[in-house]
């Protein structure tokens, strides 16, 4: 699977792997809990004496290391996104700034309240981890959700902060941004090479046509019909070339009726057999209806030209927040998203609006290529 972004959501874990994460869970936490507290009502008793003091520098530490533990479990066994947070600095510090640090960074206190929230968590969960052992339907439907549950609240414990997750919107937003002037400066570049290939072409050829049959009009009346009759067939041809152009800009079909009935229309005219299926009532943002189709267009283009396929099917399906369009074909396989490749124009055109493209696309088929389209920035 390739993808330009990770992806947005936590999916529900496994069963067995959310049984075989809550029961060794409970006799971690339980130290945990017990270090801790012990610990800090120790060190807190004795720090008038000083022993308390090195009592919880330890307990300080072994709170960011159990943080650190809790974020590798549950990404391992539930598929929680955590990764590793960015900590203050302890290089080049004494023992006692390095405790005063380490109280100042707010990573240190997150770690601590989901510990302390984890215990009593655990205690529920042990019992059901073992029943669903045994209960199959509990297994299959409690479980996991519970999981999940679980999963979303070390994310929003353990994750980044409020400040991070800005900063990292801030650097998705400033990369969709050029990745979006790249594609429009590429549009740009096709159409006026399309007009000076085409059109322009073809309005040069009349205007030559009209001169010459202007200089014949008195001496030679057949050959200044014939000339007519050839700049009338040159702009005939520039007007379609025209429209087609205009089409590629923004299809009048896709404007007047819809996704459904422009993707249908697209559809016809592919050389395989397409089947398409659209649902997005409520209609998304006219940038999402021609995200969709310009995506759907190109994917069967490459369909038709590459992967050998003798069917395709299009899905189109909105959420609350998203259009979701989803193009499989039964061809070979083995598409990538390469640097300057079509899948990557795709995934450029998509970041226009902030979508994302995945693609998965084993060697021997199918291909599948989604598009995530959110409906609102």
């Amino acid at each position: 699977m390739t993808s330009q972004d990770p992806p947005p959501e936590h999916p529900r874990p496994h069963p067995a792997r959310t049984i075989a994460y809550m029961i060794p869970s409970f006799v971690l936490r339980l130290l945990q809990f017990i270090l801790i507290v012990v610990g800090g009502t120790v060190g807190t008793a004795t720090l008038i004496i000083w022993i308390g003091f090195p009592i919880l520098l330890a307990v300080t530490g072994f709170i960011r290391w159990s943080g650190d533990l809790e974020r590798r479990w549950a990404r391992r066994m539930l598929g929680t996104p955590l990764v590793p947070v960015e900590r203050l600095s302890l290089d080049g510090q004494s023992l006692t700034r390095r405790w005063l640090t380490r109280l100042s960074d707010p990573t240190t206190w997150r770690d601590l309240a989901y510990l302390m929230v984890a215990f009593p968590l655990s205690i529920v969960e042990l019992p059901i981890a073992l029943a669903s052992i045994i209960l199959l339907p509990m297994a299959i439907w409690v479980t996991p959700w519970l999981g999940w549950l679980h999963g979303n609240l070390a994310l929003s414990m353990l994750g980044p902060n409020r400040t991070k997750k800005l900063e990292k919107k801030a650097e998705h937003l400033q990369a969709s941004r050029a990745r979006g002037v790249d594609a429009a400066e590429a549009e740009r570049r096709r159409i006026e090479r399309d007009l000076h290939d085409g059109a322009q072409q073809r309005l040069v050829a009349v205007a030559m046509s009209l001169g010459r049959a202007k200089s014949k009009f008195d001496n030679d009346p057949n050959a200044v019909r014939d000339l007519i009759d050839e700049a009338h067939s040159d702009a005939k041809l520039a007007v379609s070339e025209l429209r087609d152009l205009a089409r590629g800009i923004y299809p009048a079909v896709l404007g007047d009726r819809g996704l459904d009935a422009a993707l249908s229309a697209q559809a016809a005219k592919s050389p395989i057999p397409v089947d398409v299926h659209v649902d997005v009532e409520p209609r998304p943002p006219a940038a999402v209806e021609t995200t969709a189709y310009f995506i759907v267009g190109e994917t069967l283009t490459n369909i038709a030209k590459h992967s050998g396929a003798t069917e395709a099917t299009v899905k189109v399906w909105r959420s609350e927040t998203h259009v979701i369009t989803e193009i499989t074909d039964n061809g070979h396989g083995g598409a990538e998203v390469r640097p300057g490749g079509g899948l990557a124009g795709l995934a450029d055109r998509a970041a226009t609006i902030d979508g994302v493209i995945t693609v998965v696309s084993p060697v021997g088929g199918p291909t599948v290529i989604r598009a995530d389209l959110p409906c609102q920035w």
